[in-house]
């Protein structure tokens, strides 16, 4: 059998993952940040990926050999996207291709996202038919909604339709939940807190074109915080004004390029509350939670489509 390695040094997370062809087991870590820090310098995510990669390969081999590997070298396929965490998992891709004689093939975090999106979603017909479909990546570092295509060069192709023009979804949530004190980072912990909230919120989030501009939800929370509004309700309309810029960036993506398919990844994607509406409003697939944060699943998939199909 063959079996394809995915690694993936993302800012916050530490992951490796093995394909098959037909399913994905994966381990991964997330990078250590102290209490009350808001998170980690580029150097200290190099290190922490440097003294976690040997254990999430520890746990995640099986005596398998490795056919091909796949790897994450930088955010997103367009020139100057560099971010210092990715040379932890390049490396070790490199020299682990020197040692086994095998292919190494390195993509974008972004088309590993999307990968590991279709792969969950069971989707992946949209590559190996060539289809065209619309995709929203929405991270710590990324709020985009991409038309993505065929590529013969990196499998599929992303054009930003639209994004954020200042802050980014998980930006926005990381900042309200320290705000309101929770653990960094804050996503899961601020959608628990949402959770106890019965309050019904009619928000209208700023656009530009079908950009959306975040930074004044911040602004907006600490209000609702100052003026002693529970801590949970400011949680969910958080939630709640992401959701609302989400579902306009869809509505407009939808009207420039008709009714393409819809495929929702990234972190900020795990969250039920807004996964729910948006799955309410259209017709679209979703990342489960394990493939939707961070991971090397989509790298793992990504070399397995290079080594048999390219």
């Amino acid at each position: 059998m063959n079996n394809y390695l995915g690694i993936d040094t993302s800012n916050y997370t530490t992951s490796a993952a093995i394909f098959d062809g037909e399913a994905v087991r994966q381990e991964k870590m997330l990078l250590p940040v102290g209490e009350g820090e808001k998170g980690l310098r580029q150097s200290e995510a190099l290190f922490h990926h440097v003294k976690q990669l040997p254990t999430v390969l520890d746990r995640l081999f099986n005596g398998e050999n490795i056919t091909a590997i796949g790897v994450s070298s930088r955010p997103r396929n367009i020139e100057g996207s560099y971010m210092p965490c990715f040379l932890a998992g390049e490396g070790l891709a490199e020299s682990l291709g020197s040692f086994a004689r095998v292919p190494v093939y390195k993509t974008s975090h972004q088309v590993g996202h999307i990968l590991a999106a279709l792969y969950s979603c069971k989707r992946l017909d949209l590559i190996s038919d060539k289809k065209p479909f619309i995709a929203f990546h929405l991270s710590g570092g990324t709020t985009d909604c991409l038309l993505v295509e065929p590529s013969k060069d990196e499998i599929i192709k992303c054009t930003a339709v639209a994004s954020s023009l200042d802050l980014k979804a998980g930006q926005a949530v990381d900042r309200v939940g320290l705000m309101l004190g929770l653990k960094f980072p804050c996503g899961a912990e601020l959608e628990k807190l949402a959770l106890r909230s019965h309050r019904k919120f009619s928000v209208k989030p700023t656009l530009k074109g079908g950009s959306c501009c975040l930074s004044g939800l911040e602004n907006i929370c600490k209000k609702m915080l100052d003026s002693g509004e529970p801590s949970c309700d400011v949680a969910l309309y958080c939630l709640k004004y992401i959701e609302a810029a989400l579902i306009a960036m869809t509505e407009f993506a939808l009207n420039e390029y008709g009714e393409l398919p819809l495929v929702y990844a990234g972190g900020v994607m795990s969250d039920s509350i807004i996964r729910e509406s948006v799955r309410k409003k259209f017709s679209a697939e979703f990342a489960e939670p394990a493939f939707s944060a961070d991971n090397a699943a989509g790298l793992a998939v990504y070399a397995y489509i290079k080594d048999c199909f390219d």
